[in-house]
């Protein structure tokens, strides 16, 4: 399902080209990973592109994810030596953490210089994991087009946030195909690959697979299941019908079962979830 989709588009090629163009001009990288999937959400391609320039890590949409496990990739992204925030940029949760650590890098930089410059930094992220919304949060006004649709920020942007600090901004960057189908999935997941190209039902089909597995308390809890099928598509039915997702003959409605299930796991509505532990990273 997921390897035969074609998602390295020009605009991603053009991506990375700019980002190689203007990593010299930038003091440090920000870069946006989604915290439920911390390790899918991180694209190798910036990793090679960004080295050791410094670096800090936004685990984003941590509202959502499991709250023990943004502890535990905080502290080994630290460990890498990386600088590291939990936050939820569409609220502004832990926004003044941020703009506090950027001041203290900022005045790092000035200390024993005679004229004071301001700090630059590049924004960097695949699509739909909060790139925009941080950077309205900085800049606190809508500087930089927002969507729950990958792909929506084009071009290059700098923009001022007003405390000599420039930031640039940059389209979601994906990789051109996958070493594991698991971060297809992972990403299919929460949305970073458009809907549209894909079967609801079967990526519902597997998302039940990995919670069947990570947290079926939730899941059971959720739809008011006394237990679990024995596949996962046994328990998709048994959520169809506790929903009454059910078409004319008695027949399974899939599609809507599928929606409803995605919808709510990307919501945390059926709980707060890491799909990914630290140690298989």
């Amino acid at each position: 399902m997921i390897e035969n989709i074609n998602w390295y588009p020009g605009h991603m090629k053009k991506t990375r080209e700019l980002i190689q163009e203007n990593l010299k001009m930038v003091d440090l990288v920000v870069e946006v990973i989604d915290a439920r999937i911390p390790s899918s959400s991180r694209n190798p391609i910036i990793d090679q592109l960004v080295g050791d320039k410094k670096r800090i890590i936004v685990l984003n949409k941590s509202d959502l994810a499991d709250a023990e496990e943004n502890k535990a990739w905080s502290e080994f992204f630290k460990q890498e030596g990386n600088m590291v925030l939990a936050m939820n940029c569409m609220s502004g949760q832990g926004a003044n953490q941020l703009i506090r650590l950027l001041e203290k890098i900022r005045d790092e930089k000035n200390k024993d210089a005679a004229r004071k410059k301001p700090l630059r930094m590049m924004i960097v992220g695949i699509p739909n994991v909060g790139k925009s919304s941080l950077i309205n949060r900085l800049t606190g006004k809508k500087s930089a087009k927002t969507g729950n649709k990958p792909g929506v920020t084009r071009g290059k942007q700098w923009l001022n946030l007003g405390n000599d600090m420039q930031l640039l901004d940059t389209p979601g960057i994906l990789w051109p195909k996958f070493e594991d189908p698991n971060v297809g999935l992972n990403l299919a997941f929460c949305g970073a690959i458009k809907d549209e190209i894909l079967d609801i039902a079967t990526l519902c089909l597997e998302l039940i697979k990995v919670l069947q597995v990570r947290y079926p308390e939730m899941l059971m809890e959720r739809y008011k299941l006394t237990e679990l099928g024995e596949t996962a598509l046994d328990t998709m039915e048994l959520i169809a019908k506790k929903r009454g997702f059910i078409l004319s003959g008695g027949r399974i409605d899939y599609e809507r079962t599928g929606k409803t299930v995605i919808d709510e796991f990307r919501s945390a509505t059926i709980g707060h979830i890491t799909l990914e532990q630290v140690e298989p990273y």
